[in-house]
């Protein structure tokens, strides 16, 4: 427990740095007084959660990959994954932000957003995507130290990417009156000191990378799609289903738009933690996998649940008593004031059956069953959140759209808990991820005998 914890809160305050940022550039383009912005700020954080997605798959590969590599002993292809994920991750990443670039008129359009703040989404979004391929080198470094257990370093190069993008909001927003462009661009110098500042400790303290060849990129590209591919299905569904949530909430006007736009970006600094769990936590489990301690993979499962429980039950009470706060801070009234206030206190609590969502996938990636993480998370933002929110929104309007997606969780944290465990029980020795298949028949046999 003394182990997860501070590897999920070292972790969390390197997130929270970069969350807060984001929270803070809310707070400056609530305070131009323009409503079209706050909305474009929310539509195209919906499409910048479906970028980033693919790093995210990336380094949770690179992790991992690496983490079981040192578990099992082996420094030499520890270093030779470390550099061939980051070139895979680079390459497909720079291709990826080329696509979405190129399409950017029609994706924006996808989630709702028309007119003046269309127009506003993609003048941000030109600007900042073509650095997703910069922010993934800081993903997947970042990953890299956390496999070595060096979280301390891994948060540290977060932190300076927040504090490059503090400094640089009110200069240009303000200063030089770039407002939203600002914004944008501030984004991407925080991006490039991320990227920097996860590679050089690697370089610096861990044997840095190997020299690149084909003869090592092509054997080790496939333990490395086994993984990233169903990690990348898999955080794509949370920005897809949030997509659909965007558009479902933009049939109720601008305010409403705006409001989720302000909880989109309160979210993540309220839950950093459990968000830097699920990374914090992987390689524990990845070690102690690759070295054959399925004792120990059942405890660090089990501690991660208390955990959750614990930071969602602190978190809900300080957002329940910051509602004045947020009012002020954000001048919240009509609808988005009913949202915030809905968010903030009983829908927060909610949150915990998202992150045992977060543990369990942590748990499928290093343990060789990433396919189940892809499952789980594109079942919890389809079934678990379409139907839901059609019902819920027809029933309570704006405020059933937050609802109904709240609640979807709840079946798919309940079937993560049962899912994982059969798994723990049931793969109690390491091995290529690639061969998971005949355990996880074994899995749904366990599940269906004691159902």
């Amino acid at each position: 427990m003394r182990h997860i914890t501070v590897m999920a809160l070292t972790s969390s305050v390197g997130l929270m740095a970069v969350f807060l940022v984001d929270f803070v550039d809310m707070i400056f383009i609530s305070m131009l007084g323009k409503a079209e912005l706050a909305a474009a700020i929310g539509y195209a954080g919906a499409i910048l959660f479906f970028t980033s997605s693919f790093g995210i798959g990336m380094s949770i590969a690179g992790g991992a990959l690496v983490a079981r590599a040192l578990g099992s002993g082996d420094r030499e292809r520890a270093q030779r994954l470390a550099t061939n994920v980051l070139i895979f991750g680079f390459g497909f990443g720079a291709l990826f932000a080329a696509l979405v670039w190129l399409n950017l008129g029609p994706i924006v359009g996808l989630v709702g957003a028309t007119g003046e703040t269309a127009a506003l989404a993609v003048s941000y979004l030109t600007i900042v995507i073509p650095s997703l391929a910069l922010l993934l080198v800081g993903m997947v470094g970042g990953a890299i130290l956390r496999a070595h257990g060096d979280a301390r370093r891994s948060m540290m190069a977060t932190i300076i990417g927040g504090v490059v993008n503090a400094v640089l909001d009110p200069i240009l927003i303000f200063g030089l009156g770039m407002e939203l462009q600002g914004a944008a661009w501030a984004s991407v110098a925080a991006r490039v000191a991320i990227g920097v500042a996860a590679l050089v400790p690697i370089v610096r303290h861990y044997g840095g990378f190997g020299r690149p060849s084909l003869a090592s990129m092509l054997p080790d590209f496939r333990p490395v799609m086994v993984i990233a591919i169903p990690a990348i299905l898999t955080q794509l569904a949370t920005p897809l289903g949030q997509a659909y949530v965007t558009r479902a909430m933009s049939q109720f006007g601008e305010d409403a738009v705006a409001g989720m736009a302000i909880i989109g970006r309160l979210t993540p600094v309220a839950f950093a933690i459990l968000f830097a769990l699920s990374g914090a936590i992987g390689p524990v489990i990845g070690q102690n996998f690759g070295a054959s301690r399925p004792d120990r993979v059942r405890r660090a499962f089990f501690d991660g649940l208390i955990f959750s429980g614990i930071v969602v039950c602190a978190v809900s009470a300080l957002l329940f008593l910051a509602r004045p706060g947020l009012e002020i801070l954000f001048a919240l009234d009509g609808e988005a004031r009913t949202l915030v206030f809905l968010f903030a206190g009983p829908l927060s609590l909610l949150w915990f059956f998202n992150g045992i969502i977060f543990l369990s996938s942590a748990a499928f990636n290093n343990m060789g069953h990433p396919f189940y993480s892809t499952l789980l998370n594109w079942g919890r933002h389809t079934l678990g959140t379409i139907p839901f929110v059609i019902v819920f929104s027809t029933w309570f309007g704006a405020s059933g759209v937050l609802i109904g997606q709240s609640v979807g969780g709840i079946l798919f944290g309940i079937l993560a808990v049962l899912l994982a465990l059969g798994v723990i029980r049931q793969g109690g020795a390491g091995g290529d991820p690639s061969d998971g298949l005949l355990r996880q028949a074994r899995v749904f046999g366990w599940l269906y005998r004691n159902r």
